[in-house]
């Protein structure tokens, strides 16, 4: 039986979903009910975004068993500290401090999960982001705009991150919230059966 859709999203991100609809996807969205809390930083960046994706993918998963189930979720390393959405004002303050005063990794941990066929997909993109200095007036401006809110790193690239960063090393899309060259590779093979 044909369904209207290709596979279900779980995430609540719009940046998410607008980058999938701008790439022709057809999907659903179910936000994922997952505690990130119960992930241990300490597996290494890489690995802590992927279980951060898996554990979405799985909350999802687990009620739709037939379905291709996309988990995604976003985080910065800097100094060697993982950073994901800042806890209020002062974390954003601390975490845009950091991130803009050097080089710092933007990280998005994918899973593809179909439990009826035990398909299971893990994967992850890094992009490096160079950053402009920012000065105390842009500073206050971005922590008084409130773009930082429910954002990794405490920016958004595609709204107003993007005058703050000098280059980037590897996808854009990867730091907007989804590295669209990446998963076009793992996800369009499982669409095609």
């Amino acid at each position: 039986m044909a369904t209207e859709y290709d596979f279900v999203l779980a995430s609540a991100s719009q940046r998410r979903r607008g980058l999938l609809r701008a790439a022709g996807y057809r999907f659903i969205v179910e936000t994922p009910e997952f505690d990130e809390a119960s992930v241990p930083k300490d597996t290494g960046a890489g690995r802590y975004a992927e279980q951060l994706a898996i554990g979405k993918a799985m909350s999802v998963a687990r009620k739709l068993l037939g379905d291709i189930v996309l988990g995604a979720d976003t985080i910065c390393q800097c100094n060697g500290e993982i950073i994901g959405k800042p806890l209020d004002l002062r974390d954003a303050e601390r975490i845009t401090r950091m991130l803009f005063s050097k080089p710092h990794k933007t990280i998005t941990g994918i899973a593809i999960l179909r439990l009826s066929d035990n398909t299971k997909i893990v994967t992850h993109d890094v992009t490096t982001v160079y950053p402009k200095k920012m000065t105390e007036e842009q500073i206050a401006a971005h922590l008084a705009g409130g773009t930082w809110e429910g954002k990794a790193g405490a920016y958004a690239i595609q709204e107003t991150g993007d005058e703050f960063v000098e280059r980037l090393d590897g996808s854009m899309s990867n730091v907007v919230g989804l590295p669209m060259e990446l998963l076009e590779k793992v996800l369009r093979p499982l669409l095609k059966k």
